[in-house]
Order: C-alpha cells, then sequence, then structure tokens
C-alpha cells in the first residue's frame, strides 16, 4: 500500500507542477481575463515583506492596481542561491506544485546575472540596495575604515554578505569581535540592549530597526571589494512573457514618476534610492 500511496501522491505532484507551469505561459491578455497577477515574495524578509505586510507587498499592489488586476501574493523561502528562487517562483514552481508566479520581487537586476539566467527576464528596478553599518557613537564616534571596530563586539547576521566583509576584514583581525545572529533583526536587538558596539546589514534592514533609537549613527560600510553605489533589485517574470513584462515596466515607470514608490520606502522607515 506504501508504495501505491507514494506514487499517488506523485502523480499529484507532478500533476499540479504542469499545471502550474501551463499557466504560467499565460499571455497579458489571459491574465487580465483572470483578473489575478500572481506575485512572488520572500518570507520573513522585513522589511520588505513578513505576514503580508511590508514594502514590496505594497509595491506589488501598486503594480496590480496599475494594471487594473487583483494581487495574490505567494510567499516563498529562499533557497541559497537566487537562482534557485527564479526557477522555483518565475520559470517552473516547485517540484510540489506550488508556484510560479506570474513576477517576482527583488531579484538583483544586473546584466551578468541576467545571462547566467536566461529562463527568466529580469527588468524594473525600483530600489538600489547598499551595505551599511550601525554603530552606537558612545562607544564608535567616528569610523573611517572597518579597523575603528577591532576590540568592539560588532553584530551580522550569519551567512550574508556583511558577514563575509567582517570576516575578511584586515585580514581576518575583526574575526575575533564578531558575533553571528539568525537574523539583522535579533543583532540590532542586542546593540539597542547595549551588548553590541555596531551591526552591519542591509542599508533597508537599519534604518527600519534602527528608527526611532537616539544615540546611534548609520553609514556606508568601507571596504575593499565594496561597489559604493551598492546594487539594483527589480522585478522578473518568465522569458517567454514579454508582453506582461512591457506593461509591468509601464505600470512601475508611473508609480516613480508619481513618487508613489518612494513615499511606500517612508512608510517603513527606509530611505529610497533611485536606481
Amino acid at each position: 500500500m506504501s508504495g501505491r500511496r507514494d506514487l499517488l501522491i506523485a502523480s499529484c505532484a507532478l500533476a499540479l507542477g504542469c499545471r502550474a507551469r501551463a499557466e504560467a505561459g499565460e499571455d497579458l491578455a489571459s491574465v487580465r481575463k483572470r483578473g489575478v497577477l500572481r506575485v512572488a515574495v520572500y518570507k520573513e524578509f522585513a522589511p520588505f515583506s513578513d505576514q503580508g505586510h511590508g514594502i514590496d507587498v505594497e509595491v506589488g499592489q501598486a503594480l496590480c492596481a496599475g494594471l487594473g488586476l487583483r494581487a495574490e501574493f505567494l510567499p516563498f523561502d529562499a533557497e541559497e542561491k537566487v537562482e534557485d528562487d527564479l526557477r522555483n517562483m518565475v520559470w517552473r514552481g516547485t517540484l510540489l506544485g506550488y508556484g510560479p508566479a506570474d513576477v517576482m520581487l527583488h531579484v538583483p537586476v544586473d546584466p551578468e546575472f541576467a545571462r547566467r539566467t536566461p529562463q527568466a527576464r529580469i527588468f524594473g528596478p525600483y530600489y538600489r540596495e547598499r551595505l551599511q553599518l550601525v554603530r552606537n557613537l558612545a562607544s564608535i564616534p567616528r569610523v573611517d575604515s572597518l579597523d575603528a571596530l577591532r576590540g568592539h563586539p560588532v553584530g551580522a547576521e550569519d551567512g550574508t554578505l556583511a558577514s563575509i566583509v567582517l570576516l575578511s576584514a584586515d585580514g581576518g583581525r575583526l574575526a575575533g569581535d564578531l558575533r553571528h545572529f539568525h537574523s539583522t533583526a535579533l543583532a540590532l536587538e542586542e546593540l539597542k540592549a547595549g551588548r553590541l558596539a555596531a551591526v552591519m546589514g542591509l542599508c533597508s534592514e537599519l534604518q527600519y530597526g534602527m528608527a526611532g533609537a537616539e544615540g546611534y549613527a548609520i553609514s556606508d560600510a568601507v571596504a575593499p571589494g565594496l561597489a559604493p553605489g551598492g546594487w539594483r533589485l527589480g522585478l522578473a517574470v518568465k522569458a517567454d512573457r514579454e508582453e506582461l513584462a512591457h506593461a509591468l515596466q509601464g505600470a512601475l515607470d508611473a508609480l516613480m514618476a508619481a513618487g508613489q514608490v518612494e513615499q511606500i520606502f517612508r512608510k517603513f522607515n527606509v530611505s529610497w534610492t533611485s536606481p
């Protein structure tokens, strides 16, 4: 019986996956007829998307409103690589039949990355992210380089760019001062509790997490190899959905021209940087 049950489960999953892939090939007219645009956003990713709230949620809703459609969100857990996220949520769907969506938000808009993912069409940058450092001014009044952090407990989310930068800075001399956390938000709580002197993370996470806190300063992370301009984040659809991409780009252009994207970021205490 167990073999037949497993085969049934596998068959159902395959059927769901085939149906999702067929729907993913719909043209814009079919989407308009359905009246719903499926929008993929990351799970547990404040301030962008967490429990149905966040910047990306509101940007997705605004895009759908601009197209005269209703938004249906597909939250998903991040894989190890963004390429895997694009496979699951843009051009194929998971093996268990979840997804794909019509559009995914928070995708790196980079020519080299786009060349490595030909199954997806990446476009529409709406924000420029960068790595920053927040510090307790009483402990670290000035930062000209990461050497100013030596001897002070510094926090970062484990496995992130911030962690890599701090571990490799000054030949690894900051490794003994680094404390790793499951999330940047947890590190910021330790900073506000006085158990850390500084935290490195994404600009958006630091501004959101430290909103209203006094006695701290946020500044750009100064480290060799870091692009001073940060990186752009935008949208992705399946590669053959050119008509949908064109419509979304038009809706996004209108939102940005009206200042609506900037207003959404400001609502979550994040300063919007034009891409």
